[in-house]
């Protein structure tokens, strides 16, 4: 028979296993079922037995060896609570620090995502606005063209009637002062006939 203090010592392991690991709980043809995990302690046997199979699960679950792999994230989340199951059944305060562990990991991770997505989205947003900046700016550019091309038609007109009038002056001017000369000379006709 186990001792009063062994029995306290699975109790005690069992509780801080169930507080790890929760029993899960489902409802088949009206029946309640409680899964709780296994308290019994593991053997070398277990582990290699546990690393096999994680090697398996990759293999039929086509994990991806290197990258982002959800897959391969689940797979590795489950063989790391055995393992601190495990752990928690030989020494409690392992598998609690272990515990601590994991749900730091999965903060990091999660964190890391978070940044990951908004990062994403916030190329994204940039993408969307420079592709918006560049429809704007090739507009403006056709309005400037536009306007450059409007200018370039009014400068030519005003080149145009500025040489027109340019002529039409030197023209009255060769007139008027063939009309002066001709005064000159009838005047000085006239003077010289008096």
């Amino acid at each position: 028979l186990p001792s009063v203090e062994t029995q306290k010592g699975n109790q005690q392991t069992e509780e801080i296993l169930n507080a790890i690991l929760p029993p899960r709980e489902w409802t088949e043809s009206g029946q309640l079922w409680v899964q709780s995990v296994s308290s019994t302690p593991a053997t070398r046997l277990d582990v290699v037995a546990l690393q096999e199979h994680l090697d398996t699960r990759l293999q039929q679950r086509q994990a991806r060896e290197t990258g982002i792999c959800p897959v391969r994230r689940e797979l590795y989340s489950q063989c790391f609570d055995e393992l601190i199951r495990q752990v928690t059944i030989n020494c409690a305060e392992r598998g609690l620090l272990l515990l601590r562990v994991r749900n730091e990991i999965r903060m990091t991770i999660a964190a890391y995502q978070t940044l990951y997505e908004s990062s994403v989205a916030f190329g994204m947003r940039k993408a969307l606005q420079a592709e918006q900046g560049k429809v704007d700016m090739e507009k403006k550019i056709k309005e400037l063209e536009e306007e450059k091309r409007e200018l370039e038609r009014n400068l030519q007109e005003s080149k145009n009637r500025c040489e027109a009038i340019e002529k039409r002056e030197a023209e009255r001017r060769v007139q008027d002062d063939a009309k002066h000369t001709e005064e000159v000379q009838s005047l000085r006709k006239t003077i010289s006939q008096l």
